[in-house]
């Protein structure tokens, strides 16, 4: 034990540093809110759908629900049930067993409908590509307005993807 705490006094705690922050989308926030609601008259509401992921990407989207980003505040809302939604965020390849069910939430959304690819396997397919129990990527099943790439990609990239599919629709 005293060779351990010896060894840690030593060495010190090997930790890389946190990154820093990076406010440049809050002071937006009064723009970004006014945006969505000059382009949709109300909230924006999302409907997530994981297709087969590994729950990466759900962990950033989750993120996106804390006190630090606080999209609700920004006039972004979750729903539960893809007839009250105006976008479908859609996490991992698509797989067989989960295809009819997309397809059942795109086809409940009112128009016009939004998807947002989130995560390099909704986007591409990932590691898992098209195979006998993957459709792949999710454009492969539903027509996709915005793609999000990365592993998972970090809350601020899946914020600026919602606010372009938003954006697009208003063009």
């Amino acid at each position: 034990m005293w060779l351990l705490l010896k060894q840690i006094a030593h060495a010190r705690i090997p930790t890389e540093d946190p990154p820093a922050p990076n406010d440049a989308w809050r002071t937006d926030r009064a723009q970004i809110e006014t945006e969505i609601l000059r382009i949709l008259g109300r909230a924006l509401c999302i409907r997530m759908v994981d297709a087969g992921s590994c729950n990466g990407c759900e962990l950033e989207i989750n993120a996106l629900n804390n006190p630090y980003y606080n999209i609700e505040g920004l006039g972004i809302k979750f729903v539960a049930s893809p007839r009250h939604a105006d976008m479908l965020l859609v996490t991992g390849p698509v797989t067989k067993n989960m295809e009819a069910a997309l397809h059942l939430a795109y086809d409940a959304m009112p128009d016009p409908k939004l998807v947002v690819a989130i995560g390099e396997c909704a986007s591409s397919g990932g590691i898992f590509g098209e195979s006998y129990a993957s459709c792949g990527r999710v454009a492969n099943v539903i027509p996709v307005d915005v793609t999000v790439p990365g592993c998972p990609p970090p809350p601020v990239d899946i914020l600026r993807g919602i606010l372009s599919a938003v954006s697009a629709r208003a063009q």
